[in-house]
Formats: structure tokens, sequence, C-alpha cells
């Protein structure tokens, strides 16, 4: 492999044999790559979305999972008095912060979080990672649809993804007997079932009798069960029901501030480990977080403490976010379903997962025969930002998409108590669902 315009190789006729570049290496080796390193479907369509806006397109966000609130404001101060706050922090994190955060999570969830078992990471997205890093050869078993990191995580980890099919029917969730099938089908490996409650991309969570029935077969089956509950605070009737509260001995728990606390940039994830889980997994995972990130950014994890503390106000700001995000919510689903889009309406949460089956056969006749063609055709003749059921590990043939229903402006929703429709905060995003079902309706 040679390339004839690289004129500073070396010439001494000593040097026999084929020469090779450390950007020929490379690209062979690139060539053998999977989809574990490729980049986030999410930050791709955000940054595809910002392109296209400044070119001058009107492009309606519904790609980018973020939160449009306002960080808690008591928090905020809280950063800027300890912006000088410029120590190393334990690997472990503040133990002030752990002690708030297992008071706060133990209260809320109604399950025990001992702050001795708690890591502060720097967003729960890396302590998942690390994680599936500290465990022993194991299946991870991700729902289909499901977050789109699970997957590449676990293999970047040196773990087997395995990907558990979902439908519109079971409301998207994993069935207990799709575990118990899987775990009996290979007893002997170590099996680590993902769950995220309420769920990216779907905004659903399990019914309570299934989620009981799911924990028998996890504790029967000795599965470790990894409860991503990030959007746990905002399900939309305050009803999350912590996975641990089923199966405290065998799951992890993990949640952070960037969704209900609307501070995703600020990059804080807090994760609870069982006691029973014994000391070998948990010395791995501080482990990882001492050879890479070694401490959360220590302003932050000061104004965490206060981000953590319950009082009326925080809880006023929560409850408000989830009033507004329920009346949107409530009328996506429902105005999508009118074009029959079939929509399940959200638990919790700011997501949404049509389901476009029922117009498959005029899709086609449009040439769209996949999620993804059918996003980049929303994309360019509606200017809808829209992110394929694929990405989310669903047959690329399933006419899936999932949509963020985050562009408003939370800020102006924040405060009173007027309906979320009423106000012209929502106006661009009323459009947005309107242009959807317009396109839908377009002639081939």
């Amino acid at each position: 492999m040679t390339r004839a315009s690289d004129s500073s190789r070396p010439t001494d006729a000593s040097l026999s044999g084929p020469h090779y570049s450390v950007a020929d290496r490379l690209d062979s080796g690139y060539g053998r790559a999977d989809e574990a390193t490729r980049s986030s479907d999410t930050l791709l369509i955000n940054e595809q979305s910002r392109l296209l806006e400044a070119g001058g397109r009107r492009i309606f966000k519904f790609g980018f999972g973020q939160s449009p609130f306002p960080v808690f404001a008591p928090a905020v101060e809280s950063l800027a008095k300890h912006a000088a706050e410029k120590a190393y922090l334990p690997v472990q994190g503040l133990p002030a912060l752990r002690d708030q955060v297992a008071k706060f999570h133990s209260d809320i969830d109604h399950t025990r979080w001992d702050a001795e078992r708690i890591i502060v990471g720097p967003g729960s997205k890396l302590l998942l990672f690390a994680l599936m890093k500290s465990l022993p050869e194991a299946d991870i078993l991700i729902p289909a649809p499901s977050w789109v990191s699970y997957a590449p995580q676990a293999r970047m980890a040196g773990q087997r993804a395995v990907r558990l099919d979902a439908s519109f029917e079971t409301r998207w969730q994993v069935t207990p007997e799709q575990l118990e099938a899987h775990c009996t089908a290979d007893p002997e490996r170590l099996k680590v079932l993902i769950l995220n409650a309420p769920g990216n991309p779907t905004g659903l969570s399990p019914e309570e009798d299934t989620q009981k029935r799911l924990a028998q077969v996890a504790h029967r089956h000795g599965v470790l069960v990894l409860a991503d509950e990030i959007y746990g605070l905002l399900h939309h009737r305050g009803e999350h029901r912590a996975f641990a509260l089923d199966y405290p001995e065998g799951t992890v728990t993990t949640s952070g501030l960037s969704k209900w606390c609307g501070a995703g940039g600020w990059r804080l994830g807090v994760m609870h480990v069982p006691a029973e889980l014994g000391a070998e997994l948990f010395a791995r995972v501080l482990g990882v977080a001492s050879e890479t990130w070694s401490s959360v950014t220590s302003p932050i994890q000061y104004a965490a403490m206060t981000a953590y503390t319950r009082t009326p106000g925080l809880g006023a700001y929560v409850q408000r976010q989830r009033n507004v995000l329920s009346d949107i919510g409530q009328w996506c689903a429902a105005r999508l379903n009118k074009a029959r889009i079939r929509t399940h309406a959200p638990d919790g949460g700011f997501y949404l997962f049509p389901d476009f089956e029922v117009h498959r056969e005029a899709l086609a006749a449009r040439g769209i025969t996949t999620s993804a063609e059918l996003t980049a055709r929303l994309l360019e003749e509606a200017g809808v930002a829209l992110l394929p059921g694929s990405a989310f590990g669903c047959d690329p043939s399933r006419l899936t998409v999932r949509l963020a229903y985050v562009d408003f402006d939370g800020a102006k929703l924040m405060n009173g108590e007027q309906a979320a429709l009423e106000q012209s905060a929502t106006t661009t995003l009323i459009q947005g669902i309107d242009a959807i079902v317009e396109w839908l309706n377009q002639e081939a």
C-alpha cells in the first residue's frame, strides 16, 4: 500500500519492502470497524438541523431530546457561588452530595439508596458504559426500540448486545416471556437487562404487573437489571415505579440532572449499586472512573447538592414540567392518531414513537419503504427533523420514528398555570406536528 504523492518517505536503500504511513494503517483498521464507534444518531440530527437552519431553512426540531426547560434557578445560583471551587474531588463523588442523593432517591422512589454505594459521574451515559465495562462476559439484553447508545456501548465494552424486539401491541415493552425464553436458552451466561422508564424513544413505562413479572423472571435466573431512570421524575402523573422496588438485590439504577433538572450540559449523573451485588463490581466501576474521568467538575457537584435538596420550590418546578409535558404529549399523540399514525400517548418524559405502518402502501408509492427514507423525506420536504426507528434498533423496514416534542419555549411555560397549548410558546411545535400530517396527506 503506497501513496505516490508522499515525498517525505525515507529513501535509504537499506529500508526494503513496502512502506506504510500512519494514515494507511488507520484506513485499513477503520475498514474493519463496526457501528459501535459511529457518532450517536441523536447528536448527528441536532447538528444537521443546525446546519440547515444556518442555511436559511425553517426546521421543526423534533430530533434531539434535550430538556426545553431552564435549569432549576437555586441550583444555578449555587453554581455561581461555587465557581471558584477547583480541587479534585473524590472519584466516587463528594460525600455530602452522595448523602443528599441517597436521601433524595430513597424518599422519591421509596427504595434504599446507600450513600456508600453511589457513584457520581459525568452524566449517566458514562456511568452506564463504566458498568458494562466492569462486568464479566455477559449478554446485554436491549429492548428494540431503545436508546441509541446502549448497543454501541455494550460492544465497545466487549460485551454481546442482544436485541429483544418489542411491538406496538406490547406498548414497545419487553415481555416477561421474552426474558424467560432468552434466559432458558443459555442459562450459564450472565444476562444484563437494560430497562429505561419512562423510555427513550417511546415515552412509555411498563405496567405495574408487567414490571413485577419481569422482576420475578430476573430473580429466578439471576439477571442483573440496569435501570436507566433518568426520566423517572418526569413521569407525567408522578407515578414512576422504580425497578428496584420490585427487585432491589439485582437492580443497578442510574439517574442524573439532565432531564428533570434541565441540566444536560452540566454532565452529572448518579449510579446506585446495591450491596447485594458485592464489593468486586463496585470496585471495578470505581477503577474505570479513576482511570478515565477522575472526578466530576467540582462546582457542578456543589451545585448538585442544591438540586438534590427537596423543597417546595423544587416540587413546584418539577410538577410544572410534568403538567406542560403531559398537555403537549397528549395533544401530539391525539393529533397523530387522528391522521392514522398509530401513537401511544406518553407516560412520561418528552418522546413519542409514531408508527406509520397504516400508510405503507401510499408511502411506497412515493419511494419510501424504510424508516430512514421516511425521516429523510420529512426533513427534506417538510422541514421536520425526526429520527428513524432503525436508529433505536428496530427493523429498518418498520415505518417508525422517534419524535421529541421539545420544540417550544420552556422558560415561558414555567410561569403560571395556563395550559401549555394556549400559549404562543408552543406555536412552533403545533405547526411542526401539522406539517407532518399535511406532508403525509400529499398525493404521491
